[in-house]
């Protein structure tokens, strides 16, 4: 008789144990020459040598499947148990696994581009019209690196136009108002997170998100640091953005030249600085264009219509 320990991922309780703990339930029916004892992100297993051990891979083989796919049920539970299943390799083109194990990969050549500039260089520029994937690719893009590992956080920012930007801190009352336009970053996580994953890497700081102000005076290190919307900022905000980068960090800036919100007389950091850092040996460019669009087919004709337009 032997015993041992295997420890669980603390974010991933809920969706390891199942509604009312039934996924743990049906664990324990597949193993009935164990004893079995489930705490929190403990599991205390113990029985001859030989049953232990093909219990421990059994749960490292579910581990890994809810860390890819974000989801664990009964029927997978079963299937894995029976061998019929196991974590799949992954396709070079899948970025991530979403939520209910959504693949998500790149579906245009300029996509295919962005994520190999990725690969490739540590601050990027993204730019284009809405609905071609920009930030919802560097949000995939960040969250991968954070479940392999290689950085130890991800931020996410906008520069907060409508709610007056320039105030550079974020008291209580306006709070209210910032988090509905940093709604789009919200959205893109809870595609590729669950909630309560997601809350709780919040809560912790792992992921932060914020309006660009909230930078000024940082160095961000071993990081992901996605700049959304940027043809809404001015000249000096998006140099005080572009100076924070840190050791082991990725900074990925996107926008839309054509969507450009700020006042009449402030010229868009985006535009100048896009031009400026052109030559610059070590940054990525890519331009998306209408036929990126991977939105609803209505949304390239709207597109080219305003094109046509102006």
């Amino acid at each position: 008789m032997i015993e041992k320990k295997i420890y669980l991922d603390p974010d991933s309780l809920i969706d390891f144990y199942g509604n009312d703990s039934k996924n743990i339930d049906r664990i324990k029916t597949l193993f009935p020459k164990l004893k079995l004892v489930f705490r929190g992100d403990e599991i205390k297993v113990s029985g001859e040598k030989t049953e232990v051990e093909a219990f421990n891979s059994f749960t490292e083989n579910l581990k890994l499947r809810l860390e890819k796919y974000n989801q664990l049920n009964i029927k997978e539970i079963e299937l894995i148990f029976q061998d019929k299943i196991k974590p799949a390799s992954k396709s070079k083109n899948i970025i991530i696994y979403g939520n209910n194990g959504k693949p998500i990969s790149p579906r245009s050549e300029n996509q295919k581009k962005f994520v190999k500039l990725y690969e490739e260089k540590d601050l990027i520029f993204a730019t284009g019209p809405a609905g071609t994937g920009k930030t919802y690719l560097a949000v995939a893009l960040a969250v991968r690196a954070l479940k392999n590992n290689e950085i130890k956080r991800i931020i996410l920012s906008r520069p907060a136009v409508e709610a007056g930007e320039n105030l550079g801190f974020l008291p209580g009352d306006l709070k209210d108002k910032l988090d509905p336009y940093l709604q789009a970053l919200y959205d893109a996580l809870l595609d590729i997170l669950p909630g309560n994953k997601l809350n709780k890497l919040m809560e912790k700081g792992t992921i932060q998100i914020a309006p660009l102000a909230y930078m000024r005076g940082r160095t961000l290190s071993d990081a992901v640091v996605v700049l959304d919307e940027a043809q809404n900022t001015s000249i000096p905000q998006l140099k005080m953005f572009l100076t924070r980068m840190g050791g082991n960090s990725k900074f990925i800036v996107t926008g839309d030249m054509t969507q450009i919100d700020l006042p009449k007389k402030t010229h868009s950091g985006l535009v100048k600085v896009y031009k400026i850092l052109k030559g610059i040996k070590g940054i990525g460019f890519v331009d998306f264009k209408k036929e990126d669009i991977v939105r609803h087919p209505l949304v390239a004709p709207i597109v080219e219509a305003f094109e046509k337009e102006d």
